[in-house]
């Protein structure tokens, strides 16, 4: 009989193990609640959050792991829900025998018997409040226990516990109630989130504070055993204050970036700083009142030595859908106006074209057909590589750009990292220097990282996993070459320069894109990376609006909010050294012979290296020349002459488009003397164009009534529009054949100078009395 017994309960038993199995194969446990599918929350690198993105129903959820929340509240929930959590198999039925016998004695549930694993059922799938949900509640639960282990089973309460309206899980609550992650939860904290689940609707302490109260002490005297009395009684003196649940919303275009980027990942862990983003977005909120409308800002902070973002704004302000709110431009594909010029610096210096001072022509010059004009629309003449960059003057960087190639330079741009999209069918050409190309926010940034990283550029980085993709841009002698111009102007100006961007060591570049649509400022420290752009997303033009005036002053406040130290000194790699040059030849000094050096300069020279000034594009031959000078009359003759002594005579020739620019005491100096009358030169020949109605010496007077003189300057020949200048100094330009009135206010003596736009020139000098 007892071996029939033991047969049969055998039999029972494989029955109900059987039948157990086939119902979880039949109703497997819901694969999406267990990997949280439909709620995403992005976080910053210190695990606050930027933005949830709600499931379906639109519920505030905080994926979190175990070691992420604060001991005292899993103490709280396991000593409150269930102390023998991790020994029973997903039902207590001590507990259920309790349940069930005051419900029967009292009509009514008393206490739920649910265990922890019995409510994370109940929270992943809807179930009936009733003899038969319970039942199938049960089922649940011991199938949870068959797949999951106790860990992530408390896990899954963790994240689905409801805590009032639309929050679910602990860090979800704490942060919407408190303000804070759960890991910082005090001891009447984690009682009070505890206790929560309970009954959320009636407990929320955002609307209930004196209910949630109750409850809270209440969970308190219960763990009065396992936390001391002190601790108890300190905990109940804690007032229960909440704040008003709001939705996370720092970042919000790079959370939505990261969550298309992660699709169905529940938690998207970031590189971002909580503080420096907060810091960043209002930095830019401050801006809205002096920006027209429709005009938005980005910014990107990116960290030098690991390339990930502290901080990412996309637009101005999110919730401001006429400043296109929604329109990211950290990746948007822009003109950048002048923040190219740079590295085509920087790789002219690499190539062995140019040193930090070598003489560029900052005058009206056609390189085959294409004639760029300087953003304030004069010129300066005669100006230094360090001085072109930081004024980011255009024909000089044009200049540079015609001699290392559009198609190298966009080339070597590619290679490190920097993508340019050319006007579909067109190749690079020229004007992609001025900002004839496209490219975005955050390729600028990583492409200026280089100059803060002897040369290195890199992708920003937004994930901790993602690898440090780095490229070779420069080398890291044109790196620190290019960053000391930006940031003190040179081996003399550094030591002089006390602006505080100095100080803070701070090297920046702007740019202005055609029109007045794109205004940047770029901008890399020891510490940093930092772009800025402002606009209108819809590429219509903003008057008035450009780098100088709008983007560069941004920047400076963005580097200085970040409370950065102060620079530390740098000093020159090995392949970088500072050496005495001469201009016009562009050589070293102790090269050149004393008479050849005009000017003298102490320039940057990399890898010893001094390249000569360009060749002069309108007057061949080398620019040092042997002339023959009339040694009675000291005029110039031809050697061939006979009627006086030739003496030989060597000089250095300024290139001929910057002749006209030079001072009086330069031109003294440089220019050789004027043509024997008897034995000279045919100048009509290499110059057409010629000043008329001025006679050479011609004296003006003010006119009887006192006022001065106005003269209408005319010039005949030459090619294009002309270009008037007075003592060096531009003042108007014309139509070839129009003439062009200017008053002479002060006596003195002046050159009037003609230039057309192939460099051809003349000049007339007279006096006004």
């Amino acid at each position: 009989m007892q071996h029939r017994a033991l047969t049969c309960a055998r039999w029972l038993l494989a029955a109900l193990l059987a039948g157990l199995l086939c119902a979880d194969l039949l109703f497997p446990l819901p694969q999406a609640q267990l990997e949280q599918r439909g709620v995403q929350l992005v976080l910053a690198r210190d695990g606050t959050p930027l933005r949830a993105f709600p499931d379906a129903r639109h519920v505030w959820r905080h994926p979190v792991r175990l070691e992420e929340v604060s001991p005292r509240y899993i103490d709280a929930v396991l000593a409150y829900e269930d102390r023998f959590f991790y020994w029973h198999f997903g039902i207590n039925p001590v507990a259920l025998l309790r349940a069930s016998g005051q419900w029967l004695r009292h009509g009514e549930i008393v206490s739920g018997g649910s265990t922890l694993s019995m409510q994370v059922a109940r929270m992943l799938t809807p179930i009936p409040r009733s003899v038969t949900g319970k039942l199938l509640q049960i089922f649940r639960a011991v199938q949870l226990e068959l797949h999951l282990s106790k860990r992530e089973i408390l896990e899954l309460y963790l994240a689905y516990a409801p805590m009032g309206g639309v929050l679910e899980g602990v860090e979800a609550a704490s942060r919407a109630y408190l303000g804070k992650p759960s890991l910082s939860l005090s001891h009447g904290e984690a009682a009070l989130l505890a206790v929560l689940p309970q009954a959320p609707s009636r407990l929320r302490p955002d609307r209930y504070p004196q209910a949630a109260q109750a409850a809270r002490d209440k969970v308190l005297q219960r763990l009065a055993a396992h936390w001391g009395e002190r601790v108890i009684a300190d905990a109940r003196m804690e007032p229960v204050i909440a704040q008003a649940v709001r939705e996370p919303l720092l970042a919000p275009l790079f959370a939505e970036r990261m969550r298309r980027r992660h699709p169905g990942t529940p938690r998207i862990e970031s590189t971002l700083d909580a503080a420096a983003q907060s810091l960043l977005e209002q930095l830019l909120a401050g801006r809205l009142a002096v920006l027209p409308p429709r005009v938005s800002l980005a910014a990107l902070v990116v960290d030098n030595s690991s390339m990930e973002v502290r901080a990412y704004a996309g637009s101005a302000d999110f919730s401001d859908n006429a400043r296109f709110a929604h329109v990211d431009m950290v990746q948007a594909r822009r003109s950048p106006g002048s923040t190219l010029k740079p590295f085509l610096y920087g790789m002219a210096l690499d190539a062995g074209l140019i040193h930090s001072e070598s003489l560029l022509a900052d005058v009206p010059q056609s390189f085959d057909g294409y004639q760029p004009g300087n953003f304030q629309a004069d010129f300066s003449g005669p100006v230094s590589v360090t001085e072109a960059l930081r004024q980011s003057l255009n024909v000089p960087a044009v200049e540079v750009l015609s001699q290392l190639g559009a198609h190298n330079f966009t080339t070597a741009l590619r290679a490190g990292g920097l993508k340019l999209d050319l006007p579909q069918g067109a190749e690079a050409n020229l004007s992609v220097i001025l900002g004839g190309a496209a490219t975005s926010l955050e390729d600028l940034v990583g492409a200026y990282r280089a100059l803060a990283a002897q040369g290195l550029a890199a992708r920003p980085r937004y994930h901790a996993s993602e690898p440090l993709q780095e490229t070779r841009l420069l080398s890291p002698g044109a790196a620190f070459i290019i960053r000391d111009l930006l940031e003190t102007g040179g081996p003399l100006g550094r030591h002089v320069d006390s602006s505080v961007a100095s100080r803070r060591g701070l090297a920046w570049k702007t740019g202005t894109s055609f029109g007045f649509r794109d205004a940047w400022a770029i901008g890399v420290n020891d510490r940093y990376s930092i772009g800025v752009w402002v606009g209108r997303p819809d590429g219509t033009p903003n008057p008035g609006f450009f780098g100088a005036n709008i983007a560069a002053p941004l920047l400076v406040d963005i580097f200085t909010a970040l409370d950065l130290p102060a620079a530390v000194e740098r000093r020159p790699p090995a392949s970088v050294t500072a050496a005495r040059i001469c201009w016009p030849l562009g050589l070293r000094s102790s090269d050149t012979p004393p008479a050849l050096c005009h000017q003298e300069r102490t320039a940057w020279l990399l890898n010893a290296v001094a390249p000569p000034t360009f060749p002069d594009r309108l007057r061949p031959g080398p620019a040092r020349q042997s002339i023959h000078i009339d040694a009675r009359s000291g005029l110039r003759i031809r050697p061939d002459c006979h009627t006086g002594e030739a003496q030989p005579q060597l000089i250095a020739r300024w290139p001929t488009a910057l002749e006209p620019w030079l001072n009086s005491a330069t031109r003294q100096r440089a220019l050789p003397p004027a043509w024997s009358p008897t034995c000279g030169h045919d100048r009509s020949s290499s110059n057409q164009l010629k000043i008329f109605g001025l006679t050479p010496g011609e004296i003006l007077h003010r006119s009887s009534a006192g006022s001065p003189p106005r003269l209408r300057l005319e010039a005949r020949g030459g090619q294009g529009e002309q270009f008037w200048l007075v003592n060096g100094t531009q003042i108007g330009h014309s139509a070839a054949g129009k003439s062009f009135l200017h008053t002479f206010s002060s006596p003195g003596r002046y050159r009037v100078t003609v230039l057309d736009e192939s460099g051809h020139y003349d000049s007339v000098d007279i006096s006004v009395q």
